[in-house]
């Protein structure tokens, strides 16, 4: 699969969402958006008036992580009828209602995202991962960004990346947290390729955000050899 960059929404400067809006549509490839109820994660982010905001002026696949206890009380509604195009769940969040939930979301049109926290293993969600659209590796704890990277997460994706292959799944494998320049090269050759990139990438200070877009390319080429895909 061609790698896929997924900016962080949280990062963007609320003062110039327009203006960063037109260079994350250039060099990114869809839009991650984390939605928090400081419970399930001690924060808050993004609520889904944002969404359809944003929905308004891209067309780039929109992804919401909801990082909250009880998602079907009304957050996974509210964002899907916000323009959200993909749904991810923590699986610690809907043990009891996996099924039911993901058959929700499919049956609206939207993919049905899995997101598994640093200590939650991948044998968590065995009975349906095969129906899983994006499977997300938290490489950090969730909550705040600027964490280090924990590097055994790297066997973690390199596990789901042999179960995809394995049996012919379809799902793509995201890693989440901390993702930057000196990972690049260990997550794609362990099977990541779609990647969150928040305050290690795209949005590192010091620079403007097209000089951090263009970064990143060039970063990723020279770690990889891989060449991402650069909007027209």
């Amino acid at each position: 699969m061609e790698p896929t960059f997924s900016p962080s929404l949280m990062s963007l400067d609320p003062l110039y969402v327009a203006e960063e809006m037109k260079i994350l549509n250039k060099y990114c490839h869809m839009l991650h958006m984390d939605v928090m109820d400081g419970h399930f994660a001690k924060n808050l982010a993004i609520p889904p008036y944002f969404v359809k905001a944003v929905r308004k002026v891209t067309s780039l696949p929109i992804e919401c992580h909801l990082m909250v206890e009880r998602p079907n009380e009304f957050i996974v509604d509210s964002m899907m009828d916000s323009g959200a195009d993909i749904i991810s769940l923590h699986a610690e969040t809907i043990s009891v209602d996996a099924y039911r939930t993901l058959n929700k979301i499919k049956a609206s049109g939207k993919k049905f995202g899995v997101v598994l926290c640093p200590a939650t293993p991948l044998s968590f969600i065995e009975s349906y991962i095969g129906q899983v659209d994006y499977l997300t590796v938290m490489t950090v704890d969730i909550g705040y960004s600027g964490q280090k990277f924990i590097p055994q997460m790297l066997e973690k994706v390199a596990a789901a990346y042999e179960l995809r292959e394995k049996y012919g799944w379809h799902y793509r494998i995201q890693a989440d947290g901390n993702v930057g320049k000196a990972v690049y090269k260990p997550l794609w050759e362990a099977g990541a390729d779609t990647f969150v990139m928040g305050s290690a990438s795209m949005f590192l200070k010091g620079n403007t955000l097209e000089e951090n877009a263009l970064l990143m390319h060039e970063d990723f080429f020279a770690q990889t050899g891989v060449r991402a895909k650069i909007n027209e």
